[in-house]
Formats: structure tokens, sequence, C-alpha cells
């Protein structure tokens, strides 16, 4: 029972980061992205890219929390306790993130980039701190039993920098793949070419910090370590093998294949981490079987997902697969006080139609 929960929130987190990590990643193309002529096409790109999906990609989110207060309130409880302030800057970040791109198609030009520098900023933000998170936690600096750990050295840490790079480099290598195929599904060539070259220099970067992480973990977080280098390492190996095989595909300028061998290395790289650290969610203070809720509890949360999954599912892919075949509508539809001001005199309703 334990098992299958802790599956489940794998699972969860594997789907948030394939899907909102490329939100993310988009926004970081966007900061990068240059002054408002420059940049102003890829940021269109990015815009009708992930704007039909990007308020959907974060139930997951919610999801993750749910299940882990749910299954493993102990854990979730001592994880609060020591990473407040990490999970409190992403919780702030996610919330600017989302307004700020809401707002920036809506306020006049001379603001938009106010906004737009609020969506890019706080979308390296977020996942930086959600990747620092999962490093203090790897690194073991959570304690176990609902007790704070220290609230700065958890999450600013050897372990938790280098995980916070690798997230923001990562989700950055996965959004512009994306962004290469839906480039092509907008029939830019231009753009395609565009966010090809930057998905091979974001792979370069992510294959350089996951190089590093060899030793930074090797130093300051040893059972980690250990884990990745032993049970977790075929993963490690069909990780590195797909990202190398979607350079190469990248670089031949064949975008399907390179999207799929990139969802598979990102992935691998997040299963790895678990089946490292397994059985614990708090490495080497607190195992999965022993911050398990009730067994009733986990049957109901069971029972709860498998409800979700045949109500909820079906909807998100429906969901997705109207926005691959651009099918849906431009995100935004006038409100009333548009129309009404979109009205000509006479026009039934205005105030020369009464008179």
């Amino acid at each position: 029972m334990t098992t299958a929960v802790a599956a489940v929130l794998l699972l969860a987190v594997v789907t948030y980061a394939l899907f909102a990590g490329a939100d993310f990643g988009a926004g970081f193309w966007d900061l990068t992205a240059g002054g408002p002529q420059r940049g102003e096409h890829p940021r269109a790109t990015i815009e009708n890219s992930i704007g039909p999906v990007w308020e959907a990609n974060h139930v997951w989110l919610i999801f993750i929390f749910v299940v882990l207060w749910t299954a493993f309130p102990q854990a979730y409880a001592s994880i609060w306790l020591t990473l407040f302030v990490p999970l409190t800057i992403a919780a702030l970040g996610i919330v600017l993130r989302g307004a700020s791109f809401a707002f920036r198609r809506s306020v006049p030009p001379r603001h938009r980039r106010i906004f737009g520098a609020a969506f890019a900023a706080s979308s390296v933000l977020v996942p930086y701190c959600l990747g620092s998170i999962a490093g203090g936690i790897a690194s073991g600096r959570v304690p176990a039993g609902g007790q704070a750990g220290d609230p700065v050295h958890s999450w600013i840490n050897p372990t938790s920098i280098h995980g916070g790079l690798l997230a923001v480099a990562a989700v950055a290598y996965l959004s512009a793949v994306y962004l290469v195929w839906d480039s092509r599904r907008f029939h830019d060539d231009e753009m395609a070419e565009y966010f090809r070259r930057r998905a091979i220099a974001a792979a370069a970067a992510v294959a350089v910090i996951g190089l590093v992480g060899i030793f930074v973990l090797h130093d300051d977080a040893p059972f980690l370590f250990k884990g990745l280098t032993s049970r977790a390492l075929p993963l490690v190996i069909v990780s590195a093998l797909c990202g190398a095989g979607a350079i190469v595909l990248l670089v031949r300028n064949a975008a399907r294949g390179a999207r799929l061998l990139s969802v598979i290395a990102v992935t691998c790289a997040i299963g790895a981490w678990a089946v490292a650290q397994s059985p614990y969610v708090l490495p080497q203070s607190l195992t999965f079987a022993a911050a398990a809720a009730p067994s009733g509890t986990l049957e109901a949360l069971l029972v709860a997902v498998a409800l979700a999954a045949v109500l909820v599912v079906p909807g998100f892919a429906l969901l997705f697969v109207l926005d691959q075949r651009s099918l849906l509508p431009e995100e935004g539809v006038p409100d009333a006080a548009d129309r009404a001001m979109a009205q000509p005199d006479g026009w039934p309703g205005s105030s020369t139609g009464r008179d």
C-alpha cells in the first residue's frame, strides 16, 4: 500500500516536471529573448505555445502536496517546518508568474515590460527554489519527527545550489525542445531554428551541471551519491543516453524524436533520484513505511486517485490534444466593458441609440 502511494507521488512529480517545468523553461527563454523589438517574435511564440495550457499544469503541484500531506503527514510537516522559506518564495513566485502572464496581454504596451519582467524572473526563481528544496531533502538536511531544521543552510548548501541550477537548466532545455516542435506546428521555421539552437545549448548546460554534480554529491550527499552509483545506476545511464541521443537529433533537426528522448531523459533522471533515495522519504532518518498514514487513509487516498484518473485525466488529455492540433481559441475573451467601448454610435445600448 505504501509503495503504491509512493509510486503515485513519484508519477505526479514527473508529470509536473514534464508539463509545468516546460512552462517555467519558456519563461527563461522569455527572460533571455532580448529587448522589445528583438524579443517580440520569440515571446509571441512562447505565449502562443503555453497560453492554452499553463493554468492546468499547476494542478499537479496541488496534487503532490495533497498526496504528501495525506499519506505521509510526518514528512510533510518536517519539510514545511524546515524549508518554509524556499517553499514560500516558490508559492509567491507561482502566483506572481501567473498574474504577470495574464495581465501582460491586457495592459497598455508601455506597461507590458514590467509584467513581462515579473513573469520571466519568477519563471527562473520558482524552479530554482524547487530544485533547492529537492537538494535539501536529498542531502539529509530535513530532520524527521516534525522537527524544524536549519531554515537557511537547509536550502543554501552545495547540493541545493546544484539542484536549483540543474532544475533551471533542465526546464529550459525541455521547454526549448517543446518550442521547436510548436514552432513547426505554427509553420514558423525561423523560430524552430531559433529554439533548436537554444535547446542544444541548454542540453550542454545540463550535461556540464550534471558532471559537476558528481563531485558535489560525493562530498555533500554521500547517501544519495551511493544510491545513484548503485541501484539507480541503470536509470542514470538511460537518462544520459537519451539526453545524448536528443542532442544528436536536435543537431540533425529531428524535432519529433528529440522531444520523445528528452521526456525519457528527464523522467529517468527524476526516477533515479527516487530510487537512489529509496526507501527513505527523508534520507537516513524517515522511511516511507515509518512516515505513512494508517492503512485506511492510504486505501481511501488510492480510491480517490483512481477516481481522479477516471474523471480528470481524460479532460487533460483532450486539452492537450486540442492544443497540439491548434483547435483551441487564443487565451482571453473580451469582457462586457471591452465590447461596449467598441460599439459605434447608434449601436443598440449606446447613448446615441437611447436618444
